[in-house]
């Protein structure tokens, strides 16, 4: 098992890199998941306040105790903390940059959901007779609902390449043949959180299984 990288520590929190395939929370079947692999790392037992999907990658925060929990779930649901994705998509958007805001079916509840993007790229994967349209998108979360980005996208013609959940299957059959992909292609690469009276930006570099797929130019 693979160290998981710290990238920032005080007395409440870590701030740390989580790698695509890791599962943030045990359960029944789930080998090695993350709540339990860092706290053996790190000696403690850690407190989950957020999470990633197992096969998104990127930035997260866990606390050091149940009050530091509390303080940062607190913060994390608010407006005080902003998150932002990148998604490599397989299709494009009607607009280069936009809100959206659709409501989101969450056992059994409606629940409203807002994600603010701006296209930064898009691209043509040519393969046989097929002639892919493909997106690099940044996401910023308004709200936290789970799958929230991929539902979005996926809703208005633009599904993340090789999300097997809400995505376009189809199309993912052909870019795992035309590009090789196979996993998810969305990382959480910046996080902005109020520590020590001001707002300290965490940032990571595209991770290599997204970048590969950009064509550069």
């Amino acid at each position: 098992m693979n160290s998981i990288p710290v990238l920032y520590e005080n007395d409440e929190i870590f701030v740390i890199y989580k790698r695509e395939g890791l599962p943030v929370q045990g359960g029944e079947k789930i080998m090695h998941p993350l709540d339990e692999e860092f706290a053996k790392q790190t000696g403690q037992k850690v407190y989950l306040v957020h999470r990633l999907d197992k096969d998104t990658a990127g930035i997260m925060i866990v606390a050091k105790n149940p009050a530091a929990a509390n303080k940062w779930t607190k913060l994390i649901s608010s407006k005080a903390v902003k998150k932002e994705y990148l998604a490599v998509c397989a299709g494009n958007l009607n607009r280069k940059n936009g809100v959206i805001s659709e409501t989101i079916e969450q056992h059994g509840k409606t629940l409203s959901a807002v994600t603010h993007y701006n296209v930064e790229k898009e691209w043509n994967c040519d393969f046989e007779d097929e002639h892919i349209k493909m997106s690099l998108v940044r996401l910023i979360l308004e709200t936290g609902r789970m799958h929230q980005i991929r539902i979005h996208l996926a809703k208005n013609g633009c599904p993340i390449a090789g999300d097997d959940q809400h995505g376009n299957f189809k199309l993912n059959k052909i870019l795992r043949k035309a590009l090789g992909i196979k996993k998810l292609l969305l990382a959480a690469v910046r996080l902005t959180v109020p520590l020590d009276g001001d707002n300290k930006v965490f940032e990571i570099p595209l991770p290599a299984h997204l970048e590969q797929i950009i064509p550069n130019g």
